[in-house]
């Protein structure tokens, strides 16, 4: 008989995973990108990370979100991430809560909240919206405070 992780040992997990995801919003400081991170998880294991990209090359979709789900899609082979975790630093705005239910990821783990833009519970709840076919379970708040002083951090030193 197979186990569940208990909620501790989930709290656990996604905390780890959260900690990839904030390793790679760091990378994109290097070339002046806001630092949001994400990192994909399938069966226990990390098979895409990202980070933002808009600077570094000039795309206004290469979110960290974007890149990753891009990223799983090739490994996987296949659109459909159904046994996929998405772990972002930031909540998920508008485009990237889109890309969560078009890829069918299993599930979306977020750090910060993002009252300015997000689109998974501040502003709108695109990835509980029952007219989609497609609703994946969300947890946020995921190491909110490290992750938000990322962006704080980066924001202050810009000024």
């Amino acid at each position: 008989m197979g186990s569940n992780p208990t909620p501790s040992a989930m709290v656990s997990t996604d905390e780890g995973f959260m900690s990839a995801a904030i390793d790679q919003a760091h990378a994109a400081i290097a070339h002046d990108d806001v630092p949001i991170g994400a990192v994909v998880v399938r069966d226990g294991q990390i098979i895409a990370a990202r980070h933002n990209e808009r600077e570094l090359t000039g795309d206004p979709t290469a979110h960290a979100e974007v890149l990753a789900i891009r990223d799983a899609a090739a490994v996987i082979g296949h659109w459909r991430l159904l046994e996929c975790t998405l772990y972002v630093t930031l909540e998920p705005c508008v485009m990237c809560a889109g890309a969560v239910v078009n890829s069918r990821l299993a599930r979306l783990v977020y750090g910060a909240a993002d009252p300015k833009a997000g689109g998974v519970a501040s502003l709108y709840e695109i990835c509980g919206d029952g007219r989609l076919n497609h609703r994946p379970p969300v947890t946020g708040g995921v190491l909110a405070e490290r992750c938000g002083r990322l962006l704080k951090e980066f924001f202050a030193r810009r000024r």
